[in-house]
């Protein structure tokens, strides 16, 4: 059975741009109860089966980095009012998890990351797509801050990262997705403004369903 009363709703934007940021904000308007959040990177390819150095190697801002046909079921089971298990994804092993998250009943679901809008199967069944704009300068001080507080990483490894994969992959696949987007966001949280537009228009999509 369909679940018509589900909303997807897509965040996408550079890494470190504020995407999380924005989804607490909606979860934490609607709550819980009503509202769940997937983060597109639980759909990194599970690396287990080679070396930890040939998984450093990998370029994870790449679309070939996640599986989009798992996550695409997934969100198809959603919609037929199935429950599902997210796969937890370990940033230091590049692995996944034993662990899931389990996904139910919510009214409202957030898929946040940084190739939300990228596979077309995906971007076509989001009820809502926001891309949060953010320029490079701040993005690289955010992430310099969250990789060496919460993934360990050293100063240069983070800047070298940044320079060689982040920026010419969101060049190439994630700056052009902003043309799908409903509503574009600059200043992330900060812009009031447009976060009362999102949420007005999340409750009329509601009421709509209704």
């Amino acid at each position: 059975m369909i679940n018509n009363n589900l909303l997807l709703i897509g965040i996408c934007g550079g890494s470190a741009s504020g995407k999380s940021s924005i989804s607490k904000y909606i979860l934490n308007y609607f709550g819980t109860n009503k509202c769940g959040i997937i983060e597109v990177d639980s759909y990194y390819n599970d690396l287990s089966h080679i070396s930890f150095k040939e998984r450093e190697k990998k370029n994870f801002d790449h679309p070939d980095a996640f599986d989009f046909n798992f996550m695409h079921e997934q969100l198809l089971s959603l919609k037929n009012n199935i429950s599902i298990q997210i796969p937890i994804y370990d940033y230091k092993t590049h692995t996944r998890k034993n662990d899931f998250k389990k996904i139910s009943h919510q009214k409202i679901i957030l898929i946040e990351g940084i190739l939300t809008f990228y596979n077309k199967r995906i971007r076509d069944i989001l009820d809502m797509k926001i891309f949060v704009d953010t320029n490079e300068e701040v993005r690289i001080k955010r992430r310099i801050k969250r990789d060496m507080r919460y993934r360990k990483r050293t100063y240069d490894s983070i800047i070298h990262q940044f320079k060689s994969t982040v920026i010419p992959m969101h060049n190439k696949f994630i700056e052009p997705t902003k043309e799908y987007a409903d509503f574009i966001i600059t200043n992330g949280v900060k812009n009031t403004i447009a976060m009362e537009k999102v949420i007005s228009n999340i409750i009329s999509m509601i009421n709509n369903k209704n």
